[in-house]
This record gives C-alpha cells, structure tokens and sequence, in this order.
C-alpha cells in the first residue's frame, strides 16, 4: 500500500505530500482543481512516459515519489526478475528534468519504464474513467474472468503449453517457406555453387597471384636491370665490391691504431658482406626471373575469374567468396534434408497441439463454471446500486488457439426487463459502464493481491441510497486493500477513513493545486457545501452530519 506520496513540479501542483490510510481515502475538491492530475502524477509511478509539459516551472525538474508497504505480499520474485533490491518498503521516483530526460528509480537503483511497469502493476489498480469503457474490450473481459476464477495454475499450465505450440508451429512455418523457396530457385544456388567450387577458392592467394603476374610481365626489363646493377656491384673493372675489399684492407691495417679507426673498419668490414650477399641474392633472383607467357596467361586467366566472382557477389576477398560459397552449400545441404525435417517438426507440432488443446480444454471449462458464477454476482451487485432490472451474460465461444486460451469472451447487458442483453459496448450507457465496472472490481478484489487501487470518479451517475451501497463495498474493499476514490458525492465523503480536500492556492502568482486532510468541523463544512453548495445552510451542514454518522464503522 502506499505509505507516502509526494509529487514536486508537477502541472499544477508545486508540491504536494500526503500519507493515506491504509484503508478508504476519498479525495474531494471542486471540478479543475487538480484531482485528477494526481492521477497523472501517480501514472509516472507506473512506468507512464512524460515529456516536459508536465513542469509547472519549466527551469526545475519534475519528482514524484511514492513509499509503499509491500512485507505483506510476496513480490520478492519480481524484484529479483528484474535485478532489483527488494526491501519491504520500496521507494518509487520518478524524474523528469527540463531538458526532457526521465530517470526512474526503485529503493534508489536507477531501472528502466518496462521494470517500472512490471513492479507498478502488482502495486497499484488504477481505475480512470477510461477504463470504465474498457469493460466494453473483450480481452479485459477475459483478464476480469480469469482473476474472478483465481485458477492461474491451470491458466499457467496452459500458457505453457501454447507457448510451446506456437514455437512448433513457427518452425514448421519456417522449414515449409524455405521448402518453397529453395523449390524456385535451387538451380540457380547450385550453378553458383559449381563455379565457386571449379574456382579452388581454398587454394588461392590473390596478393601473391597478382605480384606474380607483375613479375613475370616485366620479367625482361628486371633481368636487364638486374644484370647492370651486378655488373657494377661485383664485375666491372671498378667494381664496387673490388672496391670496397681494397678500402677494407687498407682501414685494417690500421685499426689498431685508434679506437674509432677501429669503429670504421668493422663498419667498412660488415658493408663488404652486406654488399656481397646482396649482389649474390640479385644474382638468384635474375636467375629464376623467365618469361613465360603460357603462365603469365594462366594467372590472368584465375585472376579474371575471382575479379568476375568478386563482383557478382558484390565482395573484395577471396575469403568473402569462400564464405558465400559454404553458406550456398550449407543451404543446399539443409534443402536436401529438408523433407525429414519438415515431417519432423510436423510431428513435433502435432504433440504440442495435443497438449495445448488438452489444456486449453481444462480451462475452457473453468471458465464456463467461473462465468455462471461470475454474471450472477455482477448481477447482485448491480441491482444493489441501482440498475435494478440489469441482466448479464457472459458468453464463453470456442476460438483459434492464442496465448489467452482457446476461448473468447463476450460480455452481454440489458439494463431493462425482458430485453435480451447485447454486446455491452454496443447498450451500456456511461454511467452503467462505471457500476459494471465497480462490480466487477469488488468481486475480484478478494482474489488479487492487489494492496492499493484507486478510483476516478467512479460515481459517475449515481446518488443517493445507490452512493451508499457503493460506499458500503469500499468499505468492504477496504479491509484487505487500500482504497483511493477521488468523488464528488457527499456520501462517498462522509464514508472514507481519511478526506482529503483539493483545491487551488491564488495567493501567489500563479494558482497552483494543493491538498489538506480534512478532520472534525473542517470535513463537516466541505461535506455541506457539497450538498447545499457554497453557503451552505443549517439544514445542509445537520445533513453533513448525519452522512457522517450513518457511515460505516471507521478503520484506524
């Protein structure tokens, strides 16, 4: 339950802070005074997106905060699950800046909107307004079942069970379209796997192929050239070698004469035999240098076909093509196999068929047990709160198998006897919408682990004895769940344990929305003007009075 709210730079609100009861709140204040923008406040607990629109003052950053007690429920997991500390009181904030950056924040560790989402869902049922007209969505007919149910173990199993089903049949799917397609277009894969393999690929070396061709191309004018620089190193009459030897015994003689002398003679000395080994390698590579045309075509003739190869599968390496060429034959491979992996996987789809449908079928009759049931007492409850001659059916039809069942759910109503109910969305009126929707979030109040929920206006269209029942089943919720109702009917102000008042501040400069607890004679006076508006009289103010005195036994 919500321990503590606080809400900073927030629309209208400059700052705010209350402590509900743990029990029934009701929040009253005039239309526009900022009732429902705590909704909206408390919505970024839940994970809801913000943008700076949201600041009231657009240089400061927006905070909400909200504390809640949750020792009494077991969200120990869920934590864990999203690699949270979990703490029996967790601390909730959200932050949004001026540059329109949201942060979130659970016990103070930094999360993302999607775990917010997760933790907030299990903290908190907010009913708006528009979700009143949800009730009309099949789907939140289905999920309001199921909770009325309170079987999530045969729900659980047979989630299970699909999930597994819709992961055969995804890979059935995707063996029966490569069949197809391998079909229209093996041909042409295997002609390209052919001249990838006539190609040797694995033994080809481009950067050598190619400096050999350079070589053998321009092998005369390098036997020419290396024949000179021979010539002049190691054969001419002034040879550079003959040279250097003459140099190299004239220093030697007299190297013992100075350390440096030295020096120079073994430099002149390592010359010499670097010179020699240098003339006698040009003297190996002019030996193997020939030109050979038969080879120079050759390699022309493979460097053509891998520039060819290059380009038609749009790569620059030989080892590119290589991979192309193995994941051609790896498709191949898996065409050819494909046959027994199809009647694989259709046997595999079968049994996952078999046991989802065997599931599904357990809870499809759960369903149908849980249906009867549940459109009665929807039934009871809105005859209590004044529709009187309301009928209900819930209709379980058969369906596709998806991840919700193998069922769909149709909620009918009439508001009036002997008319047959319809679908509820195309006959509810918006204040039927509302007290179908307070029924069925009192019957499955008891069922969910809910610590706090949270209605907006839900006593849209009612008065009088009907404003009193529903205070009733509040005060009933009440007893296991926190409850907040934002209102504006004096009966669901005199029912609360704790009224609290909003309303705007214009002593400043700028109105701004506020909240106070109301206690004793300052709740017996906003109880009247509700009733008897502004001024209220003497006869509104016994009439605040005897609201208050009717109301149900208070909670501390």
């Amino acid at each position: 339950m919500i321990k503590s709210l606080q809400i900073k730079n927030y629309a209208l609100i400059r700052e705010l802070e209350m402590s509900p009861s743990s029990h029934l709140n009701i929040i009253t204040g005039e239309t526009g005074a900022g009732k429902s923008i705590m909704l909206g406040a408390v919505g970024l607990l839940l994970g809801k997106r913000a943008d700076t629109k949201v600041l009231l003052d657009e240089n400061q950053k927006c905070i909400v905060e909200g504390t809640f007690d949750i020792s009494s429920y077991s969200l120990k997991q869920i934590f864990e699950s999203e690699d949270l500390d979990y703490e029996a009181e967790c601390v909730i904030r959200r932050e949004i800046s001026p540059t329109g950056k949201s942060r979130a924040f659970v016990n103070d560790t930094p999360t993302n909107l999607s775990a917010l989402k997760a933790i907030g869902e299990k903290l908190m049922d907010v009913h708006s307004q528009h979700e009143s007209l949800q009730l009309g969505n099949n789907l939140y007919q289905l999920n309001a079942l199921d909770a009325f149910a309170a079987h999530p173990d045969i729900l659980k199993s047979y989630q299970e069970a699909y999930k597994k089903y819709a992961s055969a049949k995804k890979q059935l799917d995707k063996l029966e379209s490569l069949a197809a397609q391998s079909a229209e277009d093996a041909d042409y894969r295997q002609f390209l796997l052919s001249e990838l393999l006539e190609a040797n690929l694995d033994d080809l070396n481009q950067e050598e192929m190619e400096s050999e061709l350079e070589v053998l191309e321009n092998a005369e004018d390098i036997k020419l050239k290396l024949s000179q620089a021979i010539h002049m190193l190691d054969e001419s009459e002034v040879a550079i070698l003959q040279q250097l030897n003459e140099s190299k015994s004239l220093l030697h003689s007299i190297a013992s004469f100075s350390k440096d002398l030295e020096d120079i003679s073994e430099r002149v000395e390592s010359t010499s035999i670097e010179l020699a080994d240098i003339a006698n390698e040009m003297q190996r590579v002019q030996d193997k240098v020939e030109h050979d045309p038969e080879k120079i075509q050759e390699l022309k003739d493979r460097l053509d076909l891998l520039f060819r190869l290059q380009k038609k599968h749009s790569v620059l390496t030989v080892e590119e093509l290589i991979k192309i060429r193995d994941e051609i034959n790896e498709s191949l491979s898996q065409v050819a196999n494909l046959d027994h992996d199809i009647a694989k996987a259709k046997k595999a789809l079968e049994l996952a068929e078999k046991e989802t449908q065997e599931k599904g079928n357990k809870l499809t009759e759960s369903r149908k047990l849980s249906a009867l049931n549940f459109s009665d007492e929807i039934e009871k409850i809105i005859h209590q709160i004044g529709i009187e001659n309301g009928t209900v059916e819930i209709r379980v039809s058969p369906s596709e198998p998806s991840a919700t069942g193998l069922d769909t759910i149709e909620m009918l109503f009439s508001a009036n006897k002997g008319i047959k109910p319809q679908e509820l969305k195309e006959v509810a009126s918006g204040g039927e919408f509302s007290r179908l929707i307070f029924a069925v979030k009192y019957l499955i109040a008891d069922k969910t682990a809910m610590p706090t929920i949270i209605f907006d206006e839900i006593d849209t269209g009612v008065s009088g004895e009907v404003a009193l029942q529903m205070i009733r089943m509040m005060k009933h919720m009440a007893k296991s769940h926190q409850v907040i109702s934002i209102s504006h009917l004096p009966q669901f102000a005199a029912g609360g344990d704790a009224h609290y008042f909003v309303y705007k501040d214009h002593t400043s400069d700028r109105s701004v929305s506020r909240i106070k607890r109301l206690e004793n004679e300052d709740r017996i006076h906003e109880i009247a003007k509700m009733i008897g508006g502004e001024n209220p009289g003497t006869s509104a103010v016994e009439s605040a009075k005897e609201l208050l005195q009717m109301a149900p036994e208070r909670s501390n």
